[in-house]
């Protein structure tokens, strides 16, 4: 009999599998689909040579993760590449804030009026940033935070809406660039404890950037892999689970799936009734003959570009597609330039790009227009630029990725309570009825991003039942 079954060879099930196997435990890891990656892949999904990321390909969060960043994934490929600007937020003049590593270089970007104030927002918080994330990335509620004060601090902060942290600013620059901060977890910007996520966003790019993969996000999963693979644990691709007796006896199953799906394989009838998905997005790969031609320079360089107007579009869009039901007219816009930074993504002299916007979630319309005619606001001649592109609305998402249900990329929604306490308002979120059955997805905390902290966090819990019996 294995210690530990997990299902599902997404980051955070790779990293629950061998934070198990560190620890002596026997693991086989089953997977649906033919490879591992979860929302950690790239894939050839235009024209041959142009290597593009279906989900995932900045990784603040990554970078920054305590559970990566104790584990020896370099010694198995994983390779972090930073363009020259972590991220740009262009404006309809032709100028750009920016997210530097330099504080200084962020606030000066904002205009005079609002600089002051940025510097007094972050730096207080970044010399204890390497604390501060690994207590708000680890076990919620029960866990002892290593700095309470500074924790505290920062909720004081973070709790509030980040409607309320943008008045500390003046300008438009810095209000539109920290509601695009907010957005990039579709939650609305008036919500509970918003202003956290941005921060988190901000905090993030000052201490270590917003890098990519080298050669792609598939290189996280596969680092995982085959370090479980060193750790005596096995993997299973091409493996579907619809039902607990589809696999092998073990003291422990551990899920990586949406709880909608858990509940389903493992019995659990009603229990996850009331979880909340979020919007879908809408997402374009590009193959491009050049780099976009941004009319402002700082978007030019940097690894992730964010398109809005100002905070208002931003927040007209996200109630559009959250709260109204509707695709918006002007969509806020995430974008990424992986081979700014790393040019082994596409031939000689091209490029690889993607954009996605917020849609109701389910919703089965096409966003490409209203996408390419904003980016077209910011990047005069980008579509003169396109040599192929790769469409996913939330049907293809969720086909891609079963756990991104009804295209919601965040695995449910990012607001209210369940921002924090998820998939159920309870103090072991990663226990079920079942007692040998975990779950350990995005739809646990600390939520969405690829930074295997869910694993991590699901795994500790495991760990201690097992040693236990």
């Amino acid at each position: 009999m294995l210690d530990a079954v997990v299902v599902g060879a997404g980051p955070n099930g790779l990293t629950a599998a061998v934070e198990l196997a560190r620890r002596g435990f026997s693991v086989a890891v089953f997977e649906a689909r033919d490879t591992v990656g979860g929302g950690a892949r790239t894939e050839e999904l235009t024209l041959p040579g142009f290597r593009h990321d279906p989900c995932s390909a900045a990784h603040p969060l990554g970078i920054n993760s305590p559970a990566f960043r104790d584990l020896p994934l370099e010694r198995y490929g994983l390779q972090w590449l930073h363009a020259p600007l972590p991220m740009a937020h262009p404006f309809p003049d032709g100028s750009a804030a920016v997210l530097s590593r330099s504080v200084g270089e962020t606030a000066a970007s904002f205009g005079a009026r609002d600089a002051g104030a940025y510097r007094r927002l972050v730096e207080r918080f970044l010399p204890h940033w390497d604390t501060l994330a690994r207590d708000f990335m680890s076990l919620p509620l029960t866990a002892l935070p290593r700095d309470p004060v500074t924790l505290a601090r920062f909720g004081l902060v973070g709790l509030p809406p980040s409607t309320w942290l943008m008045r500390r600013f003046r300008d438009e620059k810095a209000k539109t660039l920290f509601a695009g901060l907010v957005a990039h977890v579709m939650a609305p910007l008036g919500g509970f404890a918003t202003g956290a996520i941005g921060m988190v966003f901000a905090l993030a790019a000052h201490a270590r950037g917003w890098p990519v993969a080298r050669g792609g996000s598939q290189a996280i999963s596969d680092a995982l892999a085959a370090l479980l693979k060193d750790l005596g644990g096995t993997v299973h691709t091409d493996y579907e689970v619809k039902r607990l007796d589809d696999l092998p006896p073990a003291r422990a199953y551990v899920f990586d799936t949406s709880p909608t799906a858990l509940a389903r394989i493992a019995g659990l009838g009603g229990h996850y009734a009331g979880y909340r998905y979020g919007p879908g997005v809408f997402k374009i790969d590009y193959a491009l003959d050049g780099p976009v031609p941004w009319t402002a320079e700082a978007p030019r360089t940097a690894g992730t570009v964010q398109i809005g107007a100002d905070s208002a579009e931003i927040g007209a869009a996200l109630n559009a597609a959250s709260r109204e039901g509707r695709a918006p007219d002007a969509p806020f816009l995430i974008t990424t330039q992986p081979s700014v930074a790393d040019p082994t993504r596409a031939p000689e002299g091209k490029h690889v790009f993607w954009a996605y916007g917020h849609v109701p979630n389910g919703w089965t319309g096409d966003l490409t227009d209203a996408i390419e005619r904003q980016l077209e606001r910011f990047a005069p001649g980008f579509r003169d630029r396109v040599l192929a592109r790769a469409t996913a609305g939330p049907p293809e998402l969720a086909a891609r990725n079963a756990n991104y249900v009804g295209g919601d990329i965040a695995s449910g929604a990012v607001s209210g309570l369940q921002l924090l306490l998820r998939p159920k308002l309870s103090l072991f979120p990663y226990g079920t009825p079942h007692p040998a059955v975990y779950i350990c997805s995005s739809a646990t905390p600390p939520g969405p991003g690829v930074h295997g902290m869910s694993g991590h966090n699901a795994a500790k819990a495991v760990w201690r039942r097992l040693r236990q019996t």
